[in-house]
């Protein structure tokens, strides 16, 4: 571990791939089921290990996902990735549960979402901010006991667009009743874009002190140009694993004006040339945006697949 003054940084971190969900959910292009897996084996060819392959919800709230079990039925069945099935509720989970019958590899993990607000745990989930922890702690609880990894991530955990800041004792009170029910890591998540790097610092400082052995994870959303920078300091702060979309696609169906995630491409370039390691090769995932491009028919939000990585010295000029 590599030590600056406050710092609890690493020299490698974790990228975990949300294209395929979080990325998807939004669009109002339709990805076939065919274009959804060619889309997760792009991620998986470029080094990607662990990712959001899709979410268990009603089709009418999120058209995108429909497919979700057909998607999952298409995986390649590789022992070193981790699949990821997000859950709002049992009945998701009851789904995610029936994808590993009669032996079939199904998804390796559960995502739970809790919300930090009530008005923003309504409108996504049906219940409140607390209500929305303990469904969580259950489900994690459920997933264990079936042998599958579970973790949970507090949405909004910065700010709400129906309330606007979030007290981060709240997020920190949050955070200590979920890890009662023993997650894989909870994840920090900011998604409607609020975010500034001095309070990423100060959140997730505030819960290493309270769960100084929980694995943290952290996913921004890029609203306001800033997704990057908190992505740095989560990184500084010592979170494990980082959140990313390719081509920076994204989006909450619940929430105004939540644009996309912070573009995968746009991290790697940035983890790249800082020495960190994440064993993801950015022009392959270059390439992969590009792909991505072509079926939406416009150009996505991400920046490093339209410019392209560190120029290579050419003499001709």
């Amino acid at each position: 571990m590599t030590v600056t003054g406050n710092s609890q940084r690493t020299t490698n971190i974790e990228i975990l791939e949300v294209g395929p969900r979080d990325g998807l959910q939004n669009e109002k292009v339709v990805f076939s089921t065919a274009n959804k897996l060619h889309m997760i084996k792009g991620a998986i060819d470029a080094g990607v290990r662990r990712m959001e392959v899709a979410s268990f919800v009603h089709p009418q709230r999120v058209p995108q996902m429909a497919d979700a079990e057909d998607v999952i039925a298409g995986l390649a069945d590789r022992k070193d990735m981790t699949y990821i099935g997000l859950v709002l509720n049992k009945r998701g989970l009851l789904r995610a549960f029936a994808t590993r019958e009669g032996n079939k590899r199904g998804v390796d993990e559960v995502g739970c979402v809790v919300v930090a607000t009530d008005t923003f745990a309504e409108k996504n989930q049906g219940q409140t901010s607390l209500e929305s922890v303990d469904s969580a702690k259950d489900m994690i609880r459920m997933a264990k006991v079936e042998g599958m990894s579970a973790q949970a991530a507090i949405s909004a955990s910065f700010g709400c667009p129906f309330e606007g800041r979030v007290d981060q004792d709240h997020v920190v009170a949050m955070a200590e009743s979920i890890a009662e029910a023993e997650p894989r890591e909870i994840a920090i998540a900011d998604t409607v874009g609020v975010a500034s790097p001095l309070r990423v610092t100060e959140l997730i400082s505030k819960i290493r002190a309270r769960l100084p052995d929980m694995p943290l994870r952290a996913h921004f959303h890029n609203t306001r140009n800033t997704g990057l920078a908190n992505a740095w300091a989560a990184y500084e702060a010592g979170v494990a694993t980082l959140d990313a979309s390719v081509g920076g696609l994204g989006g909450c169906p619940f929430a105004p004006k939540a644009t996309g995630n912070i573009g995968t491409e746009d991290l790697l370039y940035l983890l790249d040339e800082s020495d960190v390691e994440t064993g993801v090769e950015l022009e392959q995932v270059i390439s992969l945006a590009n792909w991505v491009e072509g079926q939406l028919g416009r150009t996505p939000p991400a920046m490093v697949s339209q410019a392209g990585g560190f120029p290579s010295s050419n003499k001709q000029f």
